[in-house]
């Protein structure tokens, strides 16, 4: 069982100039607002639903004076060991957990045996994490030669954590098979709070949700960490998003993440780190949290994170017996900018093609006519994602008007669907909740089409198609043919754009 130091994470709040970025675009009620962290006169105007906290400026006490720090940048410190770090410091960072895949995997390793030499040994075998999970199910000679690349350097190197695959015909014939890395990394007790977790994917910012400093890297940096077991690394400063408010029945993680980029843009958090805090946000499960920090780099984040809790810890439970210690922003922590969200009047949200921050509401896109349905990938294809799915499905009692493709992340999430009761169900499980709806099977847990692939994957668009989906990005050619239009949406708002053959507001089928 992992030892940890609990303790409750402190609210950081601070006196700054609060200036109005304007309510919310779709809605006369403002629920939004932003806390640009200057030097200046306290402002008495009220510029959001929630009043932002305040607390009494103190003069520094004599003798040696530390400066509080957010979360982001004690990690960084505790890694670097150093006493104190700030945004912009260039610091050499200890690496707990290095993680790549078959598409960067091969580069890297070429990388590695350059500059370290053809017979030199990794710095750590059991601390490196490879997961073959993007291009899997494909008769492609290049992308089944890159897992061979995988095989051979990890008998080479003898890395412990290794999930190989080499009956392609059967999934379920490779035990060691797991799937899309970000959601196995989680599953198999890789992430650990306090940590640094890097990979060579840009979505590993997801790991953040366990509060750890976790964010993709390039195939260089993963060479030179394979050989030294570290990196250097510019400390970022922290935006700090503050989701209060009860979250309504109809609205899921994807949501709230889509309202974040759409209202900052995707420049908005280039090279800055992402703090969620906040009544709703304590209140997600560990999927949830995932999902938030998992497109983070939407927005151009370095890293995401949400402060690790009870929920974490309880999830870490029987996922892995090494000692972590969390840590947490300092009460006076200096944060670039804050952001505050009364999630309680949000509504279903799409981002349009082709960009993730094409923020529309759902209810508005009504006339938009699709021709497929694609519930998949590190964003959208965890076991809460199809349990939500699921729900609006049988809430409809009704079959789908176009195709709705099935991707679970992992083969973890795979057994959920066919084995989990879905509540409310009678004990019917989402499989046969999603056959009798008419969705295609689900497939083999893999990344699938959200990246397109090789033409042969499954799901892929090789034609032009408009789509709704719950993966992460929808610019020009991300899930196959270049002239494809991609909405992307939460679970419930894909399972009931399934249901009318339009881009449908879940509320349709949820109330």
């Amino acid at each position: 069982m992992a030892s940890s130091v609990i303790s409750s994470a402190p609210t950081s709040s601070f006196i700054n100039n609060k200036k109005d970025l304007g309510s919310f675009c779709f809605s006369s009620t403002s629920q939004f607002s932003v806390n640009k962290c200057k030097k200046s006169a306290v402002s008495k105007k009220i510029v959001s639903v929630m009043a932002p906290q305040q607390s009494e400026r103190r003069p520094a006490t004599t003798g040696s004076v530390k400066n509080a720090m957010t979360l982001t940048e004690k990690i960084l410190a505790r890694a670097s060991e150093k006493p104190q770090l700030s945004p912009g410091d260039n610091v050499w960072v200890n690496v707990d957990i290095l993680m790549t895949h078959d598409v960067c995997g091969p580069g890297s390793f070429g990388i590695f045996k350059k500059e370290f030499g053809e017979n030199a040994k990794v710095w750590d075998r059991e601390k490196i994490v490879i997961i073959p999970d993007h291009y899997i199910f494909t008769s492609d000679e290049r992308a089944n030669r890159n897992v061979d690349i995988l095989r051979d350097f990890c008998m080479e190197q003898n890395i412990k954590y290794f999930y190989d695959i080499k009956d392609l015909g059967n999934f379920k014939a490779n035990p060691d098979y797991k799937g899309v890395c970000h959601i196995a990394l989680a599953q198999e007790g890789h992430c650990r709070p306090g940590e640094v977790l890097l990979g060579t994917d840009s979505h590993t910012c997801t790991a953040g949700a366990f509060g750890q400093f976790a964010t993709g890297i390039g195939n260089t940096d993963a060479g030179f960490i394979l050989g030294t077991g570290k990196v250097l690394l510019k400390v970022p400063p922290t935006l700090r998003f503050v989701l209060d408010g009860e979250m309504p029945d109809y609205l899921l993680a994807k949501d709230l993440i889509l309202q974040i980029i759409g209202e900052i843009s995707v420049a908005g958090a280039t090279y800055k780190s992402m703090e969620f805090v906040g009544t709703t946000v304590e209140r997600l499960s560990m999927e949830e949290r995932m999902t938030l920090c998992n497109m983070v780099v939407e927005a151009g984040g370095k890293n995401g994170v949400v402060p690790a809790d009870g929920t974490t810890f309880k999830y870490l439970e029987d996922k892995t017996s090494l000692p972590y210690e969390p840590v947490y922003s300092d009460e006076k922590a200096s944060f670039l900018s804050e952001y505050r969200f009364d999630i309680s009047k949000l509504e279903p949200l799409v981002a349009k093609p082709h960009s993730p921050d094409n923020r529309a509401l759902a209810r508005e896109c009504k006339d938009v006519k699709i021709d497929r349905v694609y519930i998949g990938s590190c964003t959208g294809g965890k076991t809460e994602d199809f349990l939500a799915a699921a729900k609006v499905f049988l809430a409809s009692g009704k079959k789908v008007k176009v195709p709705t493709f099935l991707v679970p992340a992992t083969q973890k999430v795979w057994m959920d669907v066919y084995t989990l009761p879905v509540p409310g169900s009678g004990g019917k499980t989402c499989s046969q909740i999603f056959e009798e709806a008419g969705c295609d099977t689900p497939a083999s847990p893999s990344c699938g089409a959200c990246l397109g692939g090789p033409k042969d994957t499954y799901a892929r668009m090789n034609e032009p198609m408009v789509c709704v989906s719950t993966t992460n990005r929808n610019f020009p050619g991300r899930m196959g043919h270049k002239e494809g239009q991609i909405y992307l949406a939460s679970p419930y708002t894909a399972a009931a754009s399934a249901l009318t053959g339009y881009v449908t507001d879940p509320r349709e089928f949820l109330e």
